[in-house]
């Protein structure tokens, strides 16, 4: 059987930063060729970054991609990397009239061949995924083109990421036409446990084609979004024979033997039943007849698979370092209470980007107990990051010397004092401000408007409080052992008493998070069934959970609309986040019926 080297670039491109998604292409193919690979396949929309939203919508953008890609294809010639053929995703456009709202030329999801100084061959994504985070639909047309190039007497298709996540399509094409390896750029977002649902679906795909696939996604954060590769090469059969590592750029080689091309196949064009209500036409290309003669291949690399939290909490450390490096900020600010909250908050960001660029600021209050203040400074000589000691109580008496507040107004007034401190800090040292709020807080309203919610990003927004508990014994067992890949603490960087103290927001004597919250292991098991799942009020009365609780919780969901649209970004974990996942109205008089 003739032999393939591949090489999967697992990459981490800038959305909008053509010029140096160009040379990373570059500079990622040259360490391909240096290991001997015979072909190099890049990520979804590589060269533009993904996803670009609303960029695509303008021409001048989609020119530069189309312009970006024929550049490079000459610049890999020029460079003495012409032979090596190069799989990457870029926009293009289509013929077609546009929709409202697009560009003349509607715009086009769409991968490419480069070999030899030019671009072979075109083809673009045919199943526009129109869900959840993904609004594809809105952006691009439909591509019905799946190109099978010949290369040392092996037929290589492409496919373009959702194209695997449908049936029918060109999986099914491949399947009718034939090939011997199908090659899939990706960026597909994570969400908690998603590895193990894409090693089944591509072993899925595989057989259905009747060919090996290799999987390459995109690595990395953007936004509320993060990219945490997992690439992966299953033959025919389904069984698994490469994978990358999560959350980091690798180049994934892999050495296949793969069945010969059928030699009465030529080159042409000619339409297939994509077994999905439209027709895809198979492109036939020869770039090399010729299998290459017999080499000794390379072991296989099987990554280890990352234990759930360390995913979780490698996502978040990852989501955070990109928004951070990607906007160019130089270092962070934040508000530490001596909580859990705001101790795990400051513990991402020293993992992310260094202690040396955190700073914390101690904010007490006349209700602030002796234990909060300890258990901040106690963080602070853990972790080694700059703090400042700022108490509130003369300016929050001199705001209601002219403003007669009351009860929550009051409370509240705390909580808008301290960020009104972080955003003067900021804009004063350029500081980017994260902000320490969970999902459950989040989800319940359990949070001030223009107070504890104002700053830039959002670290553990997704992130329910029993499963911030939980990411915080987790790390702080991780601290001291060999082979943390994260800063590598020589003690526990969160102090064990912010973990075990019953959470309070300290804005009145003696207050608890549970005068206003039920126990938030009960809480958050109605949170993930109501705003995950989007269970309904007698659904959940039916999965187990108080009716009594279920109205006063669905009450507050629905209430807090209004806050957490004005809230920061941060990175997405679960299946829903609020944000790009949850999109409800804020004017909005729908509710649920009493259950029955």
């Amino acid at each position: 059987m003739p032999q393939l080297r591949i090489a999967l670039a697992q990459t981490n491109p800038v959305v909008g930063d053509l010029s140096a998604n160009a040379d990373a292409l570059v500079a990622w193919t040259r360490r391909a060729a240096d290991r001997g690979a015979h072909l190099v396949v890049f990520t979804e929309m590589f060269l533009t970054g993904y996803p670009v939203e609303d960029l695509v919508l303008r021409t001048s953008f989609v020119d530069a991609s189309i312009a970006t890609l024929e550049a490079v294809a000459a610049r890999l010639a020029e460079e003495g990397l012409g032979e090596v053929p190069v799989v990457a995703g870029y926009v293009d456009r289509s013929g077609l009239a546009p929709r409202a709202g697009q560009p003349k030329g509607a715009p086009l999801d769409a991968a490419a061949l480069l070999h030899r100084g030019r671009v072979v061959t075109r083809t673009a994504k045919h199943h526009l995924p129109n869900y959840g985070v993904f609004d594809e639909y809105r952006y691009f047309v439909r591509g019905d083109r799946l190109p099978i190039f010949r290369l040392h007497g092996v037929d290589v298709a492409i496919a373009v990421c959702e194209d695997l996540w449908q049936d029918g399509g060109p999986v099914a094409a491949v399947a009718q036409a034939g090939a011997g390896l199908l090659v899939v750029p990706n960026a597909s977002p994570y969400e908690r446990e998603k590895d193990d649902v894409r090693l089944e679906l591509c072993a899925n795909r595989a057989r259905e084609a009747g060919c090996a696939l290799a999987y390459a996604n995109q690595v990395g954060g953007q936004d509320e979004l993060i990219f945490d590769g997992d690439s992966i090469v299953v033959g025919a059969d389904g069984e698994l024979i490469a994978r990358a590592g999560q959350f980091r750029e690798e180049l994934l080689v892999t050495d296949l033997e793969l069945p010969a091309a059928d030699p009465a196949a030529r080159p042409g064009t000619f339409p297939v039943d994509a077994q999905d209500g439209t027709t895809i036409t198979v492109e036939r290309l020869e770039l090399s007849a010729e299998p290459l003669p017999t080499y000794t291949p390379e072991p296989p690399v099987v990554a280890p698979r990352l234990d759930d939290l360390e995913e979780v909490y490698s996502a978040l450390v990852l989501g955070t370092r990109d928004y951070f490096t990607k906007n160019g900020f130089r270092s962070v600010i934040l508000g530490l209470s001596g909580g859990i909250d705001s101790a795990l908050t400051a513990t991402i960001a020293a993992d992310a980007v260094g202690p040396d660029r955190v700073h914390v600021v101690l904010m007490p209050s006349r209700h602030s107990s002796d234990h909060s203040v300890g258990d901040a400074r106690d963080l602070v000589e853990r972790q080694g990051s700059h703090a400042r000691l700022v108490p509130i109580e003369g300016i929050v008496d001199a705001f209601e010397k002219e403003v007669d507040l009351h009860g929550l107004a009051a409370e509240n007034l705390q909580a808008r004092v301290r960020g009104m401190l972080l955003m003067g800090l900021s804009n004063e040292h350029g500081h980017l401000v994260l902000t320490t709020g969970n999902k459950s807080e989040l989800a319940t309203g359990y949070s001030t408007l223009y107070g504890d919610s104002a700053g830039g990003f959002a670290p553990i927004k997704d992130v329910l409080k029993t499963t911030v508990w939980d990411l915080s014994r987790w790390r702080n067992a991780q601290a001291g052992r060999e082979g943390d890949l994260l800063h590598p603490f020589a003690v526990p960087p969160i102090p064990e008493n912010s973990i075990t103290k019953e959470p309070s927001a300290e804005l009145r004597p003696g207050q608890r998070d549970t005068d206003s919250l039920p126990p938030y292991d009960v809480l958050d098991r109605l949170l993930a069934d109501y705003v995950e799942h989007d269970m309904g009020k007698n659904d959940l009365v039916t999965a187990g959970h108080d009716p009594e609780l279920v109205a006063r919780v669905i009450r507050l969901v629905d209430l807090a609309e209004y806050k957490r649209r004005q809230y920061p970004p941060g990175p997405k974990i679960t299946p829903k986040n609020f944000g790009r996942d949850r999109r409800l109205p804020i004017t909005n008089r729908w509710r649920e019926t009493p259950a029955t």
